[in-house]
């Protein structure tokens, strides 16, 4: 802003002029005599002795016309004293600008002698003056400091030798200031003509001085140099770089001014001002915006190198125009790293009894996983710095891997995360994408995390089994870090870019086949194996768990619904056939719902449920024993198979019709299953004799085996004994025993290796009435995996070879 001073002072041939970033200051001709005093001021006395002025953050030149706001005490007293005797004051300016009452100690020792040409006292608020500098002064010596600062003074004198660089450097500095004025936006053209008039060398430099936009100290420096050529040089360098600036914002205005409109303006200003920041060498941050990320990111405490990467990041952020695409991806990436719980974790609880109590009040039995989360926090207990487990729950659905995370955490103190990895192909699922994608994000472990607000939560990946993989990645293969104690300590996320500390976090894996886990990602795991429940236990945890929480989901109480335990067990053996106890869950909500519907009625007020409700209320029984289903026909043997849900009960059949020896399989079977067919189709006709078969029979008829239940694929190794059981029963004509289940892979020598899965086969077993089991030899030792109740009324004939087995399976004579 620029404007002539015609309305606050009557005084004559002055201009207010105001170069760029500069506040608006008097400007009064130089009327220089040959002896270098002002000529204008004559009339002022100047005594070697006078009150001194401290001010601050402006610097007064002689020959200049400047107002000053009066606030202080001392001040005031000062001004009111020199209005009566017209005598000249000395303007010293403060070191420190922040100081209220400053001494000699705190001011400058060179300042200028000024002549008050006018006092305006308003009602409120500070006194202004108007000021004419007159000349420099030295301080020699201290007079007083109260009621104001008195000071014995030196008049300085300007030191001028008119030579050739003299006259060049004052043609050079009316250039520079000429084009700066030229470039400035609204300064009159009196200004220019001001400039031109102006021959004394000393009073150009003050004049330009009075009005560069420099720090305050360099002004002092100005003033206190007497060498009008040296000040002169230090003029000229300063408005050569507020020239460059000047002309560097014209080229920018040059540029945007054909297309900038009123959506642009923002953007334009912006540019201007990053542009003249750079030039300076500022750096800033700029906006309340970015003030409010920097705090996030000293918040958020994250490790030194990360953080050296985040003020990286904000720095270029500064820079980049807010309408840029490339600032909101610099700011979700700053928002992303801020958020991260980098510091922050809860704290475990190492109460082993109160962790022990919890686990056995949430879960029934599983006496081998409760163990194994009490040996943990021992260990934290001792080793708090410890690493955290990888564990593996391995079982059918239903039986309680995912709550049983849940009790761990709760156990512990924690917080708990879940994510289900089933059906995920994606590579950077796991890891995230770069931030070169178009809304790339990180991977669904720091997701997780941050949406926890802790670095050391119980973090459970579900679905281990169901990972796919395809083009896009593997995403399993991603695992593999941050599954790995060694190396998830320095996790790093694609669009993180950072390592991320992920030793704190418990992981827990969740399966029901160990098969398609990979191995190498298997080998970093612990594998807990949660088998299927007896029906003693799926009893006890209807009754403990199942019924009194569908009894709460319902809005009935204890006392308006019971159910006989002769009911339970007829819907565990009638209405389910799995592992777990979802099915049983969801018959127990179907018993709920027709009990809540006979309240609602007004019909009952308590109902007792027994055997002979189930029919009405769950239909009829959907699964029958499967004695019923064995009868005495030769070529039919029972097996035991190991599925995702559990335990079960596969009758192999076999069957011959004229024809030339060869041998069909049908039942959906893999190609495992079928090869352990043919080992045990094999094995029949190299021993014939000894089976006292004839052997011209296998040139005579065609042999079928078949695997009921068709449209269920099968598969593995473990059914070889039953095949070549039933094979044998149907050469010789005689049944097996019906009470008979077996189990395991054979050889061509007749071996019979051992198999897998063997507690919830023998639930199977014990749940379809059979009575003896004949298992490899090689599975004794794991025995004592089975309950005691599963084991409890049926015999285990443990055997070595295919014979053995024969012996015991066929019916006697």
């Amino acid at each position: 802003m620029v404007k002539k001073d015609k309305n606050s002072f009557p005084l004559d041939s002055s201009e207010i002029v105001n170069m760029p970033g500069e506040e608006s200051i008097t400007i009064e001709p130089y009327l220089y005599g040959g002896d270098n005093k002002p000529q204008s001021n004559r009339g002022i006395e100047q005594p070697e002795v006078i009150g001194i002025l401290p001010v601050r953050n402006v610097v007064v030149f002689p020959g200049t016309v400047t107002p000053l706001a009066i606030g202080r005490k001392e001040s005031r007293a000062l001004i009111g004293d020199i209005s009566q005797n017209d005598s000249a004051i000395g303007l010293l300016v403060q070191k420190k600008p922040d100081l209220d009452s400053p001494g000699f100690d705190d001011l400058y020792s060179v300042g200028t002698t000024v002549s008050v040409l006018k006092v305006i006292k308003l009602p409120q608020g500070p006194m202004h003056i108007v000021v004419h500098g007159i000349s420099r002064f030295k301080v020699v010596k201290i007079v007083s400091t109260k009621p104001y600062l008195k000071a014995k003074v030196q008049y300085l004198n300007a030191s001028i030798k008119m030579t050739k660089r003299l006259k060049a450097l004052m043609v050079n500095v009316r250039h520079a200031a000429g084009r700066v004025i030229a470039l400035s936006p609204n300064v009159p053209e009196e200004a220019t003509v001001l400039l031109e008039n102006i021959e004394n060398p000393s009073a150009l430099a003050d004049f330009l001085a009075a009005n560069l936009n420099v720090e305050m100290a360099k002004k002092q420096a100005l003033l206190e140099e007497l060498d009008a050529a040296k000040r002169l040089e230090e003029i000229s360098l300063a408005l050569a770089q507020q020239l460059e600036v000047l002309e560097l914002s014209n080229k920018i205005q040059g540029q945007v001014r054909n297309s900038i409109d009123k959506s642009q303006r923002e953007y334009f200003l912006q540019e201007q001002l990053k542009a003249i920041q750079t030039e300076l060498g500022q750096k800033d941050i700029a906006s309340d915006e970015l003030k409010q990320v920097h705090q996030n990111i000293v918040k958020a405490k994250m490790p030194h190198d990360v953080e050296a990467e985040a003020l990286r990041e904000l720095d270029r952020l500064s820079k980049i125009p807010p309408v840029s695409p490339e600032y909101s991806v610099i700011r979700t990436y700053l928002d992303w790293v801020c958020e991260l719980p980098w510091s922050v974790q809860t704290e475990d609880r190492l109460d082993i009894n109160k962790a022990q109590q919890i686990l056995n009040h949430d879960h029934y039995n599983l006496v081998k996983v409760k163990k194994r989360i009490l040996e943990f926090l021992a260990v934290r207990k001792l080793n708090p710095k410890g690493k955290s487990p990888i564990l593996c729950f391995i079982g059918p659905p239903g039986v309680g891997k995912t709550s049983l995370g849940k009790s761990i955490a709760k156990a512990m103190g924690r917080k708990f995360v879940r994510i289900s990895l089933g059906g995920i192909r994606d590579e950077a699922d796991i890891r995230g994408h770069r931030r070169t994608y178009i809304g790339a994000l990180p991977g669904r472990i720091l997701q997780e995390l941050r949406k926890c607000k802790s670095k050391n939560p119980v973090f459970m990946l579900d679905e281990l089994d169901k990972i796919g993989s395809d083009f896009r990645g593997d995403p399993s293969s991603a695992l593999l870090e941050v599954l790995d104690p060694e190396q998830n300590f320095s996790f790093s996320d694609h669009y993180l870019d950072q390592p991320f500390n992920l030793s704190s976090v418990m992981f827990i894996g969740t399966a029901n086949y160990i098969e398609p886990v990979p191995p190498a990602l298997r080998d970093r795991m612990e594998v807990i194996e949660l088998p299927g429940y007896t029906e003693n236990e799926k009893l006890k945890i209807a009754k403990k768990y199942l019924i009194p929480r569908q009894l709460k989901e319902h809005g009935l109480k204890k006392s308006c619904c019971s159910i006989k335990d002769d009911a339970l067990l007829a819907v565990i053996r009638g209405y389910t056939r799995e592992a777990g106890v979802r099915n049983l869950e969801r018959n127990m909500a179907a018993v709920c719902r027709a009990v809540a519907t006979e309240i609602a009625k007004g019909k009952k007020k308590r109902t007792i449920i027994t055997i002979k409700d189930l029919a009405k209320i769950l239909g009829p029984v959907q699964y029958e024993s499967e004695l019923a289903l064995r009868t005495g026909i030769p070529g039919v043997a029972t097996a035991l198979a190991f599925t995702p849900v559990g335990g079960e009960i596969l009758f192999i059949e076999s069957a011959s019709m004229p024809g030339k020896g060869q041998l069909q399989l049908t039942g959906q079977i893999g190609d495992v299953m079928k090869e352990s067919a043919q080992a045990a189709f094999s094995i029949v006709k190299a021993n014939a004799k000894k089976l006292d078969s004839k052997p011209e029979r296998f040139s005579k008829f065609d042999y079928h085996i078949h695997v009921p239940a068709g449209a269920v694929p099968k598969d593995g190794p473990s059914a070889g004994v039953a095949i070549f059981i039933s094979l044998v029963s149907l050469l010789l004509g005689k049944p097996t025993r019906p009470d008979v289940a077996m189990t395991g892979e054979i050889t061509l020598r007749g071996l019979v290796l051992p198999i897998g899965g063997l507690k919830e086969k023998i639930l199977a077993a014990k749940q379809a009435g059979i009575k003896t089991v004949i298992l490899p030899a090689r599975n004794k030792k794991d025995m004592t995996e089975v309950p005691a109740e599963a084991k409890k009324g049926m015999q285990f004939k443990f055997v070595k070879t295919a014979h053995e087995a024969l012996e015991i399976a066929l019916e006697k004579d």
